[in-house]
């Protein structure tokens, strides 16, 4: 126990240290106050990264990524506070324990540690930092740019099907416009709307999640949320998991809200897929399950405090974005049941391979703010607000366009290739951790340890692979909350 609670420590410190340093504050009940900490739902007390008097003016300041840092606060705080020695250790841990666990920690280890030279950077203090580093270390992968082509095809005949042909880019782009006017979700019946599609997607967790999980978690509240629309928001929404609420035994409840852009334009269907990603089988089931495996002793601490711009993220933003699809028991978005869903999810998913080009344009290539938004709104189909916030807000922040927006396409096109891959039993519970605290490299650890969990017919093959060929389904695969 000592040793975990040493882990604990170190953990809590480099996390809230860079937290701190960017200028978030995980104990904000609002995600316009919460940044790279994204919860913090553990009994366990906050530490001195958080709780020294120094770290209040750095948060109040706005961090490094203030108009004007202050530096003189910056620098009381990390007399006060160790971060580069807390990172130090966080890695030396994780390399020494190995395994599974070790090896999620040493990831997270790597995305901290950028964001920490990106502080340098933003100080003034250290060179520019990689971009190939930056999304390294929080997808696992290198940087690439995103091709909207076939999921324009996909809409394109969808929408011909339903009345809105269109036979050039810019009558596609009317198309969809026409489109979503005509499902326009009506600002004052949103909270209506989102209990509704709730209901909806529990009920299809109901059927086609749970029964995989284990018994222990199956009557854990998975959706235990409260919508709250917010003017002038720079996002579209923010999912905020707290958790910190008890019952009169101490058993959590498992809460959270959900901030939505009051202005947010946005269709029914699309709607209805934001719900599946931001509440269930999406994020608030996710972390509601990790929040039940902890309390069950089944994950450490590190699995408490949901972390941005991390591998550990990315995978949970491509549970996200694929959790209307495990509602539905389907792998396939023409597997959806109604035609509009399938519209609806093609844009939401199209809106996130904007996030990534919005990051490659921004930062690989340079390219100005008006330039990257004409992309967005013309090619991925965004609306003229989304293109605006994610090629200016999003993509041009220092960390988050450099380090966070690639974080959907990759998990997004990872956890649809391990779920086509394997069998739903097998995973379903690898995804939401019952197997061990996982990221969106990590999970093939998992997975590697049941060469039975794959589908069938790949299954078959992969006994009979042809001569010098990898086993059909084994070889490489290819593969939001705010």
């Amino acid at each position: 126990m000592r040793d975990e609670a040493r882990l604990a420590a170190t953990t809590a410190t480099a996390i809230l240290g860079i937290d701190t340093l960017w200028g978030g504050d995980v104990m904000n009940p609002s995600g316009t106050g919460r940044f790279i900490a994204d919860s913090w739902f553990s009994d366990e007390k906050l530490p001195a990264a958080y709780t020294h008097p120094t770290a209040a003016r750095v948060r109040e300041s706005g961090g490094v990524a203030a108009k004007s840092p202050d530096a003189a606060a910056i620098d009381a705080y990390l007399a006060a506070v160790d971060v580069p020695a807390a990172l130090g250790e966080l890695r030396a841990r994780g390399g020494k324990m190995g395994g599974l666990r070790g090896a999620y920690l040493l990831g997270t280890a790597d995305s901290l540690d950028a964001m920490w030279d990106l502080a340098l950077e933003m100080l003034g203090r250290g060179p520019k930092v990689p971009y190939e580093r930056c999304v390294h270390g929080s997808c696992g992968k290198e940087p690439e740019p995103s091709d909207p082509t076939g999921k324009r095809r996909q809409v394109a005949e969808l929408l011909a099907k339903a009345g809105y042909p269109s036979s050039t880019p810019e009558e596609l782009l009317a198309a969809v416009d026409a489109w979503r006017a005509a499902r326009t979700v009506p600002k004052k019946a949103i909270k209506q709307l989102a209990d509704a599609w709730i209901a909806y997607f529990d009920a299809g967790a109901v059927r086609h999640l749970v029964p995989h999980l284990p018994p222990s978690l199956r009557r854990i509240p998975r959706a235990n949320i409260q919508f709250l629309p917010i003017e002038n928001a720079w996002f579209s929404g923010s999912m905020n998991y707290v958790g910190r609420a008890r019952n009169r035994d101490r058993s959590p409840q498992y809460e959270a809200t959900y901030e939505i852009n009051a202005s947010l334009d946005i269709s029914v269907p699309e709607f209805a897929q934001l719900v599946s990603h931001e509440v269930v089988p999406g994020h608030v089931t996710n972390f509601a399950l990790a929040q039940g495996l902890h309390v069950g002793g089944k994950l450490g601490f590190e699995g408490t405090v949901l972390t941005m711009n991390t591998r550990g993220a990315a995978l949970s933003e491509g549970i996200a974005n694929n959790a209307i699809l495990i509602a539905h028991g389907v792998t396939e978005i023409a597997d959806l049941p109604d035609p509009d869903l399938q519209i609806g999810t093609l844009l939401a998913l199209l809106q996130d391979d904007a996030k990534n080009q919005s990051s490659w344009l921004t930062w690989r290539e340079g390219r100005p703010q008006a330039e990257v938004a004409a992309v967005l709104r013309n090619e991925y189909l965004c609306s003229t607000e989304r293109a605006d916030k994610l090629s200016g807000a999003w993509g041009r922040h220092p960390l988050l366009g450099r380090m966070y927006l690639p974080c959907y396409r990759a998990g997004t096109e990872k956890v649809a290739d391990l779920r086509r891959r394997h069998r739903p039993e097998v995973v379903l519970p690898a995804l939401y951790f019952c197997k061990g605290l996982v990221d969106v490299v990590t999970i093939d650890q998992v997975l590697a340890r049941d060469g039975a969990g794959r589908a069938p017919e790949l299954r078959k093959k992969a006994r009979r692979p042809a001569p010098g060929r990898k086993a059909k389904g084994m070889a490489k695969g290819k593969a939001r909350r705010r």
